[in-house]
């Protein structure tokens, strides 16, 4: 944004025209009403002078040797630093055609010659005073645009306050409602298989005591195929072992997730964080109808302890994760149905629009990390579905924008996560796509945050 006048300088005009007599002529009329008036001979003079000091105003010549006004006003035109500045196009030509051509190539007015001195000054400070209201409206549009993305980033940062503390109170309240029945039979499930094997052993030694046993116990036998029950019983308490087991565990992840009981920011380890959230995801990672399970490959670097907000960055990572699965998905519906797995460990799908059985990769989500500069920790989560196009990577970051269908998405994870990275820990959030072949999203934030590091060097 470039305007030159103030209540401390002249008003700048560069006058370009290759007759002397007409650039002296007109920089004495101008310099006697208070401009400031530099002079050009030619086209690449003119655009030296511009590069030197922009101009409020150029008085442009048309014809002139080598490069006329057009070009001159082109160029101008096309270059980011001199495209703003007001063009008067100065000539002796009247016809209608070179008027038209003189505004088609950026001209914002025409005079021709002769001129009169009033008529150059009026219509001069007409321009200056046009720009001066177009600056004044880009300022204002400016600060309303700044206004409405801090309206924005509020809005967010309160839905996101309310749905951490309404999930961290939901969260920690249903894993001890799940944690004391879940506990009470993971305990009593010992004792209850040393019951039930301890009456199988009795059962045997009957057997073993009376090998001819009465026709009404061979008939129950028989009904209830004792041998049979007797194999499965074992069975069964061990299924019962690892569901109370995986139960019990996702009970932990929950609490883990949720961090209710903990401070706001502590030193944790991320790789156990972005477990928990692996766990809470699992159902979404296994084999579905249309595709093979989502093949999760670690490649965890050896992290220090990282000093954050841990209860909003497993918010973080279980968004980020999410948006890697929605993803990997949205390539299978794009492709289409019924499954088709290969020997090879590849799956494909036909329909239609497809070559019939093309293969595509194994759905695969990679998390790696890896401690950068010293002091940062970098974690990577990259997927291999469809990828983000160039055109919409600069707004996923906004607020409310989405690229999912309608209904499927909000447009708050990834404005959320932003603010939980950048703005909460002083961090990075990166996005890197290729089409048809996936995204990667990079997470980089400090070990150490700056406001917290001394309570915990002195404890």
């Amino acid at each position: 944004m470039h305007f030159n006048q103030t209540n401390h300088h002249k008003r700048n005009v560069l006058v370009v025209d290759d007759t002397p007599d007409n650039l002296r002529l007109l920089s004495a009329m101008l310099t006697a009403q208070g401009f400031e008036v530099r002079k050009a001979l030619n086209g690449k003079m003119a655009l030296t002078a511009c590069k030197m000091v922009l101009p409020d105003v150029i008085l442009l010549d048309i014809n002139m040797p080598g490069m006329d006004g057009y070009e001159v006003c082109q160029q101008l035109k096309a270059d980011d630093k001199t495209c703003e500045i007001p063009v008067i196009f100065i000539s002796a030509l009247d016809d209608v055609v070179d008027k038209v051509k003189a505004f088609d190539v950026g001209g914002v007015d025409y005079i021709a010659k002769p001129f009169h001195g009033a008529e150059v000054v009026l219509r001069i400070e007409n321009q200056i005073n046009l720009r001066l209201l177009q600056v004044k409206l880009e300022e204002k549009n400016f600060l309303l645009q700044q206004a409405l993305d801090n309206l924005q980033a509020s809005q967010v940062q309160q839905i996101q306050n309310e749905k951490m503390v309404a999930l961290g109170q939901l969260v920690a309240g249903l894993a001890h409602e799940i944690n004391n029945p879940i506990s009470f039979i993971y305990g009593n499930l010992q004792y209850a298989g040393q019951y039930v094997q301890d009456l199988v052993n009795m059962i045997e030694v009957y057997q073993q005591e009376y090998p001819k046993p009465t026709p009404k116990i061979q008939e129950i036998a028989q009904d209830i195929d004792l041998n049979f029950m007797i194999e499965d019983l074992q069975n069964l308490i061990s299924a019962m072992y690892r569901g109370s087991d995986r139960i019990r565990e996702i009970v932990l992840a929950l609490q883990h997730f949720s961090r209710h009981d903990e401070a706001q920011m502590k030193r944790v380890n991320i790789h156990e964080d972005i477990e928990n959230t692996l766990v809470m995801l699992q159902h979404r990672l296994r084999e579905a109808a249309d595709r093979p399970a989502i093949v999760v490959v670690k490649d965890y670097g050896n992290l220090p302890l990282v000093t954050c907000y841990a209860s909003e960055l497993n918010q973080v990572f279980m968004h980020l994760l999410n948006n890697a699965i929605d993803a990997i998905e949205e390539r299978v519906g794009k492709v289409g149905s019924p499954l088709e797995i290969r020997s090879n460990g590849e799956w494909g799908v036909e329909n239609q629009f497809s070559t019939p059985h093309s293969l595509l990769p194994t759905p695969q989500i990679q998390i790696h990390t890896e401690v950068i500069n010293l002091d940062m920790v970098k974690i990577a989560i990259a997927d291999n579905g469809l990828g983000i196009e160039e055109s919409l990577r600069s707004r996923l970051f906004d607020p409310f924008f989405t690229t999912k269908p309608v209904g499927k998405g909000s447009g708050l994870g990834l404005s959320i996560s932003y603010q939980i990275v950048v703005q909460k820990h002083r961090g990075n959030i990166t996005c890197t796509s290729s089409v048809g072949k996936g995204a990667e999203f990079a997470i980089e934030i400090p070990i150490e945050q700056p406001d917290i590091s001394s309570q915990f060097s002195k404890s």
